[in-house]
């Protein structure tokens, strides 16, 4: 299982290596180059799928479901 992740910001292309949790979604991330505020899409279950370059390990993991909203 893959525990990083390169994120892409949408608005302004900055990228970063980020760890990813493997015990929870995360749901908000902070652009460190536009400082915008990054939500996972609407049929995305956190950040990492969203905007990372690897899904987070919850659906890396076809036996265990994310946590609910």
């Amino acid at each position: 299982m893959k525990t990083e992740s390169v994120i892409t910001c949408p608005a302004c292309g900055h990228r970063k290596t980020e760890r990813m949790p493997t015990d929870a979604c995360q749901w908000f991330y902070e652009c460190e180059g536009c400082r915008r505020l990054l939500r996972p899409l609407p049929e995305d279950c956190c950040i990492f799928c969203s905007y990372g370059s690897v899904v987070c390990p919850f659906k890396q993991d076809d036996n265990h479901q994310p946590p609910p909203r």
